[in-house]
């Protein structure tokens, strides 16, 4: 999956016209760090999706759907796969799990925030 993510990210970077450094400069984070996030090698991506995002102009779910070649798992961990011909079609890895895993890394970013504005307040008086 991060493989995936990488190469969205690197396709968007591109498009927008944003070299590695320039986005990483965006991002604050090293450019060996962001070239191990293009590069799939780190799921450090998850602690910058939401500046990902707006530096690329892009929604999470582009970011985050679904690859094609994978296969769907429902909630029984059936796999649901076949159309007849055998052929696996828009497939995906148990989305609910990674809609799960989004809820609680937008939950850990929100309590970050409210952590980032108190010591701002606190350094101020």
């Amino acid at each position: 999956m991060n493989a995936t993510i990488g190469k969205r990210i690197r396709k968007y970077r591109e498009e927008k016209g944003f070299s590695q450094e320039e986005l990483a400069e965006k991002l604050h984070v090293s450019r060996s760090t962001y070239q191990r996030i293009e590069n799939g090698e780190t799921n450090s991506w998850i602690n910058h999706i939401e500046n990902i995002c707006t530096s690329l102009e892009v929604n999470m779910d582009d970011l985050l759907k679904p690859e094609e070649g994978y296969v769907q798992v429902n909630n029984n961990n059936e796999s649901t796969n076949d159309n007849g011909s055998g052929v696996i079609q828009n497939q995906t890895i148990n989305y609910n799990a990674s809609e799960k895993l989004i809820e609680q890394y937008e939950e850990r970013i929100k309590e970050l925030k409210e952590q980032v504005e108190f010591w701002k307040n606190q350094s101020k008086g």
